[in-house]
């Protein structure tokens, strides 16, 4: 392998939660009188969290949202954490066949007892141990800052620059690619409509997958 790491994503890298969530958000804005496609969702809100989230919602309803909203959201999360939800495809025999020793962690905007629940639906949790990194618990500017992604390479032991990170998301990539170290946009979820690879491409990607069978090309 081309790298002494690999750092994951994780909501539409790993599991489909992406097309899920901005489906629940594009349908719960259209009920309250603004209406908001998938793709909409997708395009505005999309590897945002915390404030960042909220704020671009506001901008795109032009109001505060209602207090229901995050009640909606809560029992949204609350349904997929005890259902669990499908695997990216490919992503579980991918990392099934990455070497044991090789240090991988995950970087998240999402809370790590998300990503540990979804892991263990998954039966992939022993595959990362502790080595899953929040960027609402582990450091204090979340995506697009480079700063989660550097946080997980110094827990890992290794230099950025010899890391590869696996990323989807606009905001995703923009923080990885600003980390210094190799990315690649995969366009493999469920979420990633047509124009999706174009979009990352002009934000700087140079490499993008279309599956894991692509990534495991890319790095080997």
């Amino acid at each position: 392998m081309k790298y002494d790491a690999i750092i994951f994503d994780f909501d539409g890298v790993l599991i489909e939660s992406e097309y899920v969530g901005n489906k629940q958000i594009a349908d719960y804005l259209t009920a309250i009188g603004h209406p908001t496609s998938v793709e909409d969702s997708m395009n505005n809100f999309m590897g945002l969290a915390g404030q960042a989230f909220i704020d671009a919602i506001e901008r795109w309803i032009g109001r505060p949202l209602p207090e229901g909203f995050h009640g909606a959201r809560a029992e949204e999360d609350a349904r997929v954490l005890a259902e669990g939800l499908e695997a990216v495809a490919g992503a579980v025999a991918f990392i099934e066949t990455l070497p044991r020793a090789l240090p991988k962690a995950i970087a998240s905007s999402s809370s790590v007892e998300w990503i540990e629940r979804h892991l263990d639906h998954l039966g992939l949790r022993g595959h990362f141990g502790d080595r899953l990194f929040s960027g609402r618990e582990h450091v204090a500017r979340g995506k697009p800052a480079p700063d989660l992604y550097l946080h997980a390479a110094r827990a890992l032991g290794v230099d950025i620059a010899r890391t590869v990170i696996i990323e989807d998301s606009p905001v995703g990539v923009q923080g990885a690619l600003a980390s210094g170290a190799s990315v690649i946009g995969l366009t493999a979820g469920r979420h990633c409509m047509p124009g999706h690879a174009e979009r990352l491409r002009s934000l700087g990607v140079e490499r993008i997958a279309h599956s894991f069978e692509e990534v495991a090309a890319l790095i080997a």
